[in-house]
């Protein structure tokens, strides 16, 4: 597929100038979140070096840039203060292994079950977090939580160099497209305090960026169980925590470029991404959102944006640190704030009293808790609550047409709706024993069972006519059902005609620990 080609030769500068861009807006991420996670900053820019190389040429999403990232490092400091930093490669190793296995089972799939609604919150979480986390460079040292906030004519520069870069950024597309907006801004402002000789916080402020080629090294910890058990829970949060951020920016991606990432791919790039860089002394990363638009934005579609990005930090560690550190830190907030703007989805204020008060309400809560907590809990909390309305919703709508026979002898219950755990009290308030005829006929031509709680259901109404000593007849109930079936079986009246034929989701091993037949057959789904 042309979507997955290392680069179009028709966009191989639009590719280099976008990676440069990227490269840039890395440094100053990648050297803060080092910081979160109380690891050198070398630590944070191998990781991005190496993270975003691997993913760019074997992940699943052209385009997208991997990194070290803030959802990642604040799960990672309390394993670094705890037992030290070699036990945090030990954890991104085995991170990495598990991520592989995610995408050996094809477990990226399952992205497709987080509805819009969290996708939404989601975006405007993250959008929030990426602004937040810019308030920090306006402090006297953006490094310290408990420094000062600058003031003053200082304070003011870097405020008016801020909205120039975001000024640049907005105006420049609408002139040219020879050059990436954003580097174009970086370079006037970087041009404008190096010329007037403005005293404004710079790359350089936050650390030196110096450094030489990452170094292969096995972790020095002991090769026990007891080290696994102390870096199992962390490389299992942080896999699924790297899997769900990058595979939502996958998604988001697609939207935007109108173009379709491999998932299981991506579990895999990502997989292989961070094994390698825990035995280059890397933190781990995944995909970064904001580095990710900055990429699509700047006009970065292929694998060769990607790979242009590490290979420019790469070279910015050995050989043009000094240059780099110049930077003005006002250029690279202008550059993520206007990632904001992009980023935020403003038309949700618009939809908001449009939507279901459900989904609303989704929105806003995943919101407030990516900002609160971090993006996996948000996202797990998000398809909970978006799970349990549509099990409430879906359970009041299940119903029964009853009729009685001309000869008044059987009384007919025509049922329409889903069977399943959240609508079988439902079910069972449609039904008359003690005043139905004395033979009854329960027809699921319209309905469809779901799950075990549904068949149990359906045993349960057999076992309350059967007490009665009235007959019931089951009709147009599926092949699994009537496998399934414990006490109503024999009920089943088998049209072949008529019958419908789906799969159900029960527990076949613990229905039929000894007819494999029967569970294999039903395992079909």
């Amino acid at each position: 597929m042309k979507a997955y080609n290392f680069c179009d030769p028709k966009n191989i500068k639009a590719d280099v100038l976008s990676g440069l861009t990227v490269a840039l807006a890395l440094v100053p991420e990648a050297v803060a979140f080092a910081f979160v996670a109380q690891v050198d900053p070398l630590v944070g820019l191998y990781a991005a070096f190496i993270v975003g190389l691997i993913t760019s040429l074997i992940g699943g999403r052209p385009g997208m840039i991997s990194g070290a990232t803030g959802a990642l490092a604040v799960v990672m400091v309390a394993l670094v203060v705890s037992h030290g930093v070699q036990y945090l490669f030990a954890a991104v190793v085995l991170m990495g292994i598990l991520q592989i296995l995610a995408g050996i089972f094809k477990l990226g799939k399952f992205i497709r079950l987080v509805p819009h609604p969290v996708m939404l919150g989601f975006v405007n979480g993250l959008a929030i977090v990426i602004f937040l986390a810019q308030l920090s460079q306006f402090k006297v040292n953006p490094t310290d939580p408990s420094s000062e906030w600058l003031s003053g004519a200082t304070l003011y520069i870097m405020l008016g160099l801020v909205a120039l870069t975001m000024a640049i950024s907005f105006l420049l597309p609408k002139v040219t497209n020879l050059i990436p907006a954003p580097l174009a801004a970086i370079a006037v402002v970087t041009a404008v305090v190096i010329g007037f000789g403005l005293d404004i916080p710079t790359v350089g402020n936050m650390a030196s960026i110096a450094g030489g080629l990452p170094e292969f090294h096995i972790p020095s910890v002991p090769f026990t169980l007891e080290t696994l058990y102390i870096i199992f829970p962390y490389s299992l949060i942080l896999a699924a925590i790297g899997l769900i951020e990058s595979l939502l920016t996958l998604t988001l991606i697609d939207e935007i470029t109108e173009t379709k990432g491999r998932t299981s791919q991506e579990c895999m790039g990502q997989g292989v991404a961070n094994l390698v860089t825990g035995f280059f002394g890397g933190m781990g990363g995944c995909a970064m959102i904001g580095q990710s638009m900055i990429n699509i934005k700047s006009g970065g579609k292929a694998r060769l944006s990607g790979v242009a990005a590490a290979v420019f930090l790469l070279i910015f560690i050995l050989f043009a640190s000094d240059l780099i550190e110049l930077i003005p830190l006002a250029a690279l907030v202008g550059v993520m704030f206007m990632v904001v703007i992009g980023t935020f989805e403003w038309s949700s204020f618009r939809i908001l009293h449009r939507i279901p008060k459900s989904d609303a309400f989704v929105l806003i809560l995943v919101s407030g808790v990516t900002v609160y907590s971090d993006l996996a809990i948000a996202v797990v909390v998000g398809v909970l609550v978006s799970s349990l309305v549509f099990a409430w919703n879906s359970a009041k709508h299940i119903y029964a047409r009853v009729g009685t026979t001309e000869d008044g002898k059987t009384t007919v219950y025509e049922i329409s709706g889903p069977l399943f755990f959240g609508s079988i009290s439902s079910f069972r308030d449609l039904f008359d024993p003690a005043n139905d005829a004395d033979d009854v006929v329960v027809d699921f031509q319209n309905a469809r069972v779901w799950d075990h709680s549904g068949l149990e259901a359906i045993d349960g109404l057999a076992e309350r006519y059967t007490r009665r000593g009235k007959t019931l007849h089951l009709r147009h109930l599926s092949p699994d059902c009537r496998h399934l079936l414990e006490k109503s079986v024999s009920m089943v009246e088998e049209d072949k005609e008529g019958d419908p034929h789906y799969g159900i989701f029960v527990d076949y091993n613990e229905m039929y620990h000894e007819d494999d037949e029967i569970a294999d057959k039903a395992q079909k789904v």
